[in-house]
């Protein structure tokens, strides 16, 4: 209806294009604008100065013989000082900017093996958007951006690629786990050497406090008692010693059972029989 009166409205971030009699005349902004088609003046066409995204998706192979699928996303726009430009040069930009993108990854990436096109993304995207810049420029275009958003190896390359990270880590557990038993291994022996070190310089302590608390007392007893040999006190000692160990024996929580003489004449035979062992032990 507005053409119809001679009027064209322009939307924001739009300019449309004027031709008069099919020859460019000029570009015009948002706004309304006569438009007087019986003069031969009419509006060719809208562009948008939007900035636009195409993501591009494309196949290649890299150096050690790995198919991925590089996955770009360009940003672009044009601009009201280029518009001519954009609007008659040319005909489909996604086109042409997919063109410039499939150019420009094939050529990079087969020069990079599987691991590198994943560190490199950054310098490939870096490519894609100095190639576009410099092609689209030529059309009246502007390359805002451009981006390597994801990088899909074959399904059989990336479980192949899990299974041999999956089996590195297993590595290194395996072998931390071990570093970890042999440790523990080294500091349990450590413990029970100084455990059994320490529990012979107890008993050699204990056997010394025993020799000496029966040389004190055999020389304690002589004293006291005139006309006693340090035999016969070692003598009493002994028996001493004999019925104390009975003693807690018959007070043991464990069933027990010890068959000893029993009578006056008894105890010298026990103390002889305890004399004669140790002589024959020192013997």
């Amino acid at each position: 209806m507005g053409q119809v009166c001679g009027l064209y409205q322009v939307d924001q971030s739009t300019v449309a294009v004027k031709e008069r009699f099919g020859k460019f005349e000029t570009v015009i902004g948002p706004g309304c604008h006569c438009v007087p088609w019986c003069c031969g003046v009419n509006i060719a066409g809208v562009l948008s100065l939007r900035v636009q995204q195409l993501d591009v998706r494309c196949e290649t192979k890299t150096k050690d013989n790995v198919f991925v699928t590089v996955v770009a996303s360009v940003q672009f726009r044009a601009h009201v000082e280029t518009a001519e430009d954009a609007f008659y040069k040319l005909t489909n930009p996604r086109e042409q900017i997919m063109s410039y993108v499939f150019d420009v990854v094939r050529a990079s990436v087969p020069r990079m093996i599987l691991d590198d096109v994943f560190e490199q993304k950054n310098e490939i995207a870096k490519s894609v958007e100095e190639e576009l810049e410099k092609a689209m420029r030529t059309y009246g275009y502007e390359i805002v951006q451009t981006l390597i958003v994801d990088i899909e190896p074959d399904v059989t390359v990336k479980r192949a690629m899990n299974e041999i990270n999956a089996a590195a880590r297993m590595r290194v557990a395996t072998r931390e786990k071990a570093e970890a038993e042999k440790t523990l291994q080294v500091k349990r022996a450590e413990g029970e050497a100084e455990a059994k070190y320490l529990a012979g310089v107890g008993i050699a302590r204990q056997r010394q406090a025993i020799v000496d608390g029966l040389r004190e007392s055999v020389l304690a007893f002589s004293d006291n008692v005139p006309g006693t040999s340090p035999k016969e006190v070692m003598d009493m000692v002994l028996v001493t010693q004999y019925f104390d160990t009975m003693k807690e024996i018959g007070a043991s929580s464990r069933n027990s059972t010890v068959f000893i003489p029993h009578g006056p004449g008894a105890v010298r035979d026990v103390a002889d029989q305890i004399r004669n062992g140790l002589l024959q032990g020192e013997a």
